[in-house]
């Protein structure tokens, strides 16, 4: 499970309305909702992604 500070958290937020590839929103809103207690599984769902993408997502926020 990841955990942001508010600040991580608000500059994931505002990745929503910035000109950035949709792929840079997908990540941050992956890790928001991590961040917000949805599992792996629920998240792949939601996004229509694999776990294993997911996962990748998440270990590369950590490192």
């Amino acid at each position: 499970r990841v955990f942001l500070t508010k600040e991580q958290d608000a500059e994931l937020f505002n990745l929503r309305t910035v000109e950035v590839p949709q792929k840079v929103k997908d990540r941050a809103e992956v890790i928001r909702l991590n961040t917000a207690g949805w599992y792996v599984e629920k998240i792949a769902d939601h996004f229509h992604w694999g776990e294993k993408t997911v996962r990748q997502v998440l270990h590369k926020w950590n490192k």
